[in-house]
């Protein structure tokens, strides 16, 4: 059965996890240790897992990476950020990133906190 993404947001996701699936059958190795590493750097700590998701999407965005922008937006939800907590981090941000930063903030960033916001009721 084909999936069908309701929306682009989802749609990235879901194109994301695919080609991840397909990297660690293709190499195992290098997936278990790169992932060991990510959750490694994820957990828990003297910063919490809510703001290690807010740097995540400034570094993203500064990055102009668009799918970890998704799936770091993602995650700031995830982790109970409102909204204003994003924005704000996406303006830190913008004020190194300059104009590139802030299209990723006005468009990818607000678009899928809406998308992820709607696949949520």
């Amino acid at each position: 059965m084909e999936f069908e993404a309701r929306n682009s947001t989802e749609a990235a996701l879901h194109d994301y996890k695919m080609g991840l699936g397909t990297f660690t059958q293709k190499m195992p190795d290098l997936a278990h240790h790169y992932n060991a590493f990510t959750e490694a750097c994820f957990k828990e700590g003297a910063i919490s897992q809510k703001e290690k998701q807010l740097i995540a999407l400034g570094i993203s965005i500064y990055s102009q990476d668009e799918y970890c922008i998704i799936y770091h937006t993602k995650g700031c939800l995830d982790q109970g950020c409102s909204e204003e907590e994003i924005l704000e981090a996406v303006g830190v941000t913008a004020a190194f990133g300059g104009g590139a930063a802030m299209s990723q903030a006005v468009t990818l960033v607000q678009e899928s906190i809406s998308e992820i916001n709607q696949l949520k009721q």
